[in-house]
């Protein structure tokens, strides 16, 4: 076997993520195949060796799945890489996100636990409360899109005008701008060449409330006059309600959605979501769980997992804007939240003042850093790291706490994996693990993991 090489074959199983494994009985190796289906029979070409591992790249899907029993739900389905699996039934998803979790969990899970299997999203689709939408071309030198990228694509942007992952509201404004900008003839920000007008569209909708924020981001190489944008959004016939309209000014060389400058171009720059009787005020920028009914089983999940918290202070780590530490707040003596993005905290702060709890208290700055500054001691602590799961510097820091439990709230199942290799060495087990599927028909899933100390 060698690189250029193509082969035909079943792919037996999908692992995390995103991982298809072909056997090959004529060269008597497992190939790692991405972005297909178990069951699928594929073509495909052998493009690189890993660590003695050969890996494809798929060529064809030659025969579909077994499993592949449902019409794709969207027009630009399969070569969108915004979702993988909708032609797969969703308890065969759920089926599948098990097996890979158990997979690598109980490789790295010292003794037995319990595993709790996959919780379901309460909406399969329309659950999406943010989306990140880029402009481009589907071809070179082709009409403008705006979407989501080809699957394996840097450059085709596919035009989402029916996505299915998104509240149709959001499919409508896409559209709006869209033709706006083509009867226009603005151009799109090129990567390479680093020039050009449009990047993104950044639509965030409450999905219990129906506000939604529409963020244009754009480089500032050109000028245009966007009150006629303005007007066309407002006249449109929507679900919910347009409650901001911005103008997002982004000169970073890298493919980034973030602010050098924000415009409000109408209304206000924030909306307001619900999630279990509580109200958050969120900003373009701010991190909240993007599927709201999924984020209430998460977190229904945690307080059942963190058990009896009455008079403890609870620790909760990368604490975000807070919803965690305010879903605990009720039911706790007091919750200590630490998040190193500033603007998170300060939002916190005012979600918390806004639903009355008082025993909340929010301290930006770095894990690391901050654990040495704090005089409160925990009695147990909530984990939520970003996907890269947390340093290995910070991580000593918080097992020298002794807690009796810990709760690991995790979107990366890999980095879980290799966090409890040092929380088992540092004397904890882990008792049970469940998992909340909020990201139907992708790749991805949160794995919910509770530790208890074991006396030495």
């Amino acid at each position: 076997m060698k690189k250029g090489q193509i082969f035909e074959g079943t792919i037996e199983r999908v692992d995390f993520p995103n991982k298809g494994i072909v056997y090959l009985a004529e060269e008597d190796k497992y190939v790692t195949v991405k972005n297909g289906m178990p069951g699928q029979k594929v073509r495909f070409l052998i493009n690189k060796f890993k660590r003695g591992n050969a890996e494809g790249r798929l060529l064809e899907v030659l025969e579909k799945s077994p499993l592949e029993t449902r019409e794709p739900v969207c027009s630009i389905f399969p070569a969108c890489g915004g979702c993988m699996y909708q032609t797969m039934p969703y308890e065969e998803q759920m089926k599948m996100k098990e097996g890979q979790i158990r997979r690598i969990m109980d490789e790295a899970v010292k003794g037995s636990y319990v595993f709790e299997g996959v919780k379901a999203s309460p909406k399969e689709f329309g659950y999406r409360n943010k989306m990140e939408f880029s402009f481009g071309d589907e071809y070179k030198d082709g009409p403008l899109s705006l979407g989501l990228h080809k699957k394996g694509s840097t450059y085709d942007v596919l035009t989402a005008a029916d996505c299915r992952l998104v509240h149709a509201d959001m499919n409508e404004i896409l559209v709006c701008v869209l033709e706006h900008f083509r009867k226009r003839g603005v151009n799109y920000y090129k990567k390479m060449q680093h020039t050009g007008y449009l990047r993104h569209l950044l639509l965030r909708r409450g999905d219990t409330t129906g506000e939604i924020l529409v963020n244009l981001v754009t480089t500032t190489q050109e000028e245009h006059d966007l009150q006629p944008l303005v007007d066309e959004l407002l006249s449109l016939e929507l679900e919910g309600r347009i409650v901001g309209i911005l103008h997002i000014l982004n000169d970073s060389l890298s493919d980034v959605v973030k602010s050098d400058e924000t415009r409000i171009l109408w209304g206000q720059d924030f909306f307001y979501e619900k999630l279990l009787d509580l109200e958050f005020k969120i900003t373009p920028f701010s991190f909240f769980q993007p599927n709201t009914r999924g984020a209430e089983v998460l977190y229904e999940t945690v307080r059942e997992y963190i058990g009896d918290i009455h008079d403890m202070t609870v620790f909760d780590l990368f604490s975000g804007t807070g919803t965690i530490s305010q879903v605990l707040a009720p039911v706790a003596k007091e919750v200590v939240g630490v998040e190193i993005v500033e603007e998170a905290v300060e939002a916190a702060k005012e979600n918390a003042a806004r639903n009355g709890i008082s025993n909340c208290k929010f301290i930006a700055g770095d894990v690391f850093q901050v654990l040495d500054q704090i005089e409160e001691k925990p009695d147990v602590i909530v984990l939520d790291p970003p996907r890269d799961g947390i340093h290995p510097k910070a991580l000593p820091k918080i097992l020298n706490y002794g807690v009796e439990r810990i709760v690991y709230i995790s979107c990366k199942m890999t980095s879980l994996a290799r966090d409890l290799e040092m929380m088992q060495l540092a004397g904890y087990r882990v008792e049970k693990m469940t998992a909340v599927d909020q990201f139907c028909e992708t790749v991805h899933c949160e794995v919910v993991c509770a530790l208890s100390r074991v006396e030495k």
